[in-house]
């Protein structure tokens, strides 16, 4: 199995969640619009975001509605980007990404979360040199595709590595590269179940104990339902 077989596992969990996925994707909309405008062409970390979205299936008057707010056309709330670190259950690294418009009650929660699942909120750096931050592009196999054709293009398109699964390819960049990347798969008419900058960890966790392994269950679960928290990475291999 490729690098993030179990982000796309995980991934099906989180897309029954639909609302909660499109308020959190709204933000990330209104901050990449906030902080280089509203023009998609011109800005990679909005375009990013929105692809993001329309994976998603987030309606397009979300969409263009997040983007207002961010460029100031509409009153929208003033979000502040921040990374948690800590450790898990059986020492298991993990980086939170948060986006709030209340700083101190995220910081409460992520806490409180870590608490009650027996892991620990640390300071920042205690773990991010655990992990690598890298483009990732999910490309979904289909009938009339030359696996070797893909892998080519791919490959001309200036990604760093590949992996080739059953059901998809993974495509991983440098994240000065993830955009020209993208694009260049994108005018070869590639579409992208995934698409976004990750976290990836340098090396994995293997826990054994079951009520380790569902303190890091209840961790995620807690995290991932909070509207503040964005995303969570670890290096705990499920």
């Amino acid at each position: 199995m490729g690098r993030i077989g179990t982000i796309i596992n995980r991934k099906g969990k989180q897309d029954a969640k639909k609302a909660k996925i499109f308020t959190k994707l709204g933000r990330v909309i209104m901050v990449a619009a906030r902080d280089g405008g509203s023009d998609i062409e011109y800005n990679p970390a909005l375009k990013t975001a929105v692809e993001k979205a329309k994976i998603a299936n987030m309606p397009n008057d979300n969409i263009d509605r997040a983007i207002k707010k961010g460029a100031g056309e509409l009153e929208g709330a003033v979000f502040e980007e921040i990374t948690y670190e800590g450790y898990g259950p059986a020492g298991v690294a993990v980086l939170v990404e948060v986006l709030t418009d209340n700083k101190n009650r995220a910081a409460a929660d992520v806490r409180s979360y870590f608490t009650k699942a027996k892991g620990n909120l640390g300071a920042n750096g205690c773990v991010s040199f655990m992990f690598d931050r890298k483009g990732v592009l999910v490309i979904d196999r289909t009938e009339d595709m030359d696996e070797e054709v893909v892998e080519m293009d791919i490959i001309e398109s200036g990604a760093e590595d590949l992996s080739i699964e059953d059901t998809h390819f993974e495509v991983y960049t440098a994240v000065e590269d993830f955009g020209i990347v993208r694009d260049a798969l994108s005018e070869k008419d590639y579409e992208f179940s995934m698409s976004e900058l990750r976290y990836l960890p340098q090396t994995s966790n293997n826990m054994t104990d079951e009520e380790d392994v569902k303190n890091m269950n209840k961790l995620i679960d807690l995290l991932e339902d909070c509207d503040d928290v964005q995303n969570v990475y670890h290096n705990w291999e499920e």
